[in-house]
């Protein structure tokens, strides 16, 4: 059960502690203001249709920490400390005076990140970015109207809109097969134990210790040549296997184990059946390839990078328009970011009412079907023309080399982003879970955007002498 909350309370109405004197200019009090918790909250009411229950926590409050989880990348448990040790945290929470209490249990931080799904974060992202253009393009709009636009200028193209697409790496240990196997086992060992009930016959074999030593001997050699390596491979499955079968026949005639067992069971046949099948074939290939058995669901995502050429967590693309960052589309398993680039450009269509007059993009997005779409809809896609270039084509250098040096503010966010908004490290373990980490940190990097300090703006005015700053460093390259 869900009910409102009184509207947000002004600076002045908060309960201050006694003999503190909390400045009105602190960056929490300012993004506090930037964000429309009202309009949010009516989203977020909607999830809970029972009105019978337990009265759930505010949105201000969930959102909130959420937030300030993000901006951190504390846990849980320190979330909820700086709270309630933080005057200025918890007017961004939207408590109404200062306590000296825990808000709320640590455990419902999950509970948060599961009830604001990537869809409901997508629609606060948006409404974040309306109300900060809707405050910053007064004064545009009304030199546009003094100066008389047509209303066929008005459905022609306009805007740039830059699209990449990078991986958001999951806190998981390095995968090998022999450390995945070895894991396994364990898990099954401890399974095994759980099934036995004492008095009830003998405990069957497992040959653990025995198991143990082995994988202790091979992780202890420096080098270890393959065929070392395919021994310890033979081994572990030939370990793990056995414990299976045995856990087939103490469940024969018996209740079915709960959820959460039978879950973790079929993860251990899965890694069984993949790593056999590596093993027999001599490949290190396998369709939906399991690399962590807590995080089933993160897939390996080869992206050439001199840096990690794999990756191991979810794939995403994310777009800029004037400046803010929109998540397009998002999948654990490696895809042609390719095929997505119409529906960021129909995104982009539905949300100005017109189509950009230019998409700035790596070359893979530069395929036929992708030309061909943006030749309909006069949009000019950058990058080399396909093919054999012509013999009488004369590339324009000046325009290649300017949308090179704009297509950096994609990188630039991408950058921010992994450093200083959580996309970096994912530490959550649910599919669920890290889905919203993913979408809140988009939500974290428009905040930070948006409460651009003033003086950073006068030092590093990217946005606004990119264009003359490229074209003379190109004219002086020339």
């Amino acid at each position: 059960m869900y009910k409102y909350t009184s509207p947000q309370i002004s600076f002045e109405d908060f309960g201050q502690p006694l003999g503190m004197k909390m400045n009105p200019g602190n960056r929490w009090i300012k993004k506090a203001q930037y964000i429309p918790w009202e309009e949010i909250e009516e989203k977020y009411a909607k999830l809970f249709a029972n009105e019978k229950g337990n009265v759930a926590k505010p949105l201000r409050l969930a959102l909130g920490a959420c937030i300030i989880q993000s901006e951190y990348g504390y846990s849980d448990e320190e979330t909820v400390l700086q709270i309630q040790e933080g005057p200025y945290l918890q007017y961004f929470c939207g408590l109404k005076q200062y306590q000296d209490q825990s808000p709320f249990d640590p455990s419902l931080m999950v509970h948060f990140r599961k009830r604001l799904t990537p869809e409901i974060l997508g629609e606060i992202n948006e409404l974040i970015i309306q109300k900060a253009q809707k405050s910053n393009s007064k004064s545009k709009s009304d030199d546009e109207n003094k100066n008389g636009d047509d209303d066929n200028d008005d459905l022609s193209n306009r805007g740039t809109m830059i699209l990449d697409a990078t991986c958001a790496p999951s806190n998981i240990k390095y995968p090998t097969d022999t450390a995945l196997l070895n894991e396994a086992r364990e898990k099954s060992e401890a399974l095994i134990d759980q099934l036995h009930q004492p008095g009830k016959g003998e405990k069957p074999r497992t040959y653990r210790r025995i198991a143990r030593k082995k994988y202790k001997k091979f992780v202890r050699a420096r080098k270890p040549s393959q065929k070392k390596i395919r021994q310890c491979i033979r081994q572990q499955l030939g370990y793990l296997g056995r414990n299976l079968r045995t856990i087939e026949k103490m469940l024969e005639n018996k209740e079915p184990l709960p959820n959460r067992l039978a879950r973790k069971l079929e993860i251990l046949q899965i890694v069984y059946q993949q790593q056999k099948t590596m093993y027999e074939t001599k490949t290190h290939k396998v369709e939906n390839r399991i690399v962590s058995i807590s995080c089933p669901y993160i897939r390996p995502i080869i992206r050439g990078k001199a840096k990690a050429p794999v990756e191991f967590g979810a794939k995403l693309d994310i777009s800029v328009a004037e400046g803010y960052t929109r998540l397009e589309t998002f999948s654990f398993d490696n895809y042609n970011e390719a095929k997505f680039l119409e529906q960021a450009i129909e995104n982009y269509h539905q949300r100005t009412g017109r189509y950009p007059e230019r998409v700035l993009a790596d070359k893979i997005y530069r395929n036929r079907d992708n030309l061909r779409y943006c030749a309909k809809h006069h949009i000019r896609l950058s990058g080399p023309a396909l093919g054999r270039p012509k013999k009488d084509s004369q590339p324009n250098k000046e325009q290649e080399y300017l949308d090179i040096c704009q297509r950096v503010e994609v990188e630039r966010k991408i950058s921010l982003a992994k450093r200083k908004c959580g996309l970096g490290c994912l530490t959550t373990r649910l599919a669920q879970t890290t889905a919203s980490a993913i979408a809140l940190s988009i939500v974290v990097l428009n905040l930070r955007k948006i409460h651009r300090p003033f003086f950073q703006k006068l030092l590093f005015p990217f946005d606004f002498f990119s264009d003359i700053f490229s074209l003379r460093f190109f004219a002086f390259v020339q």
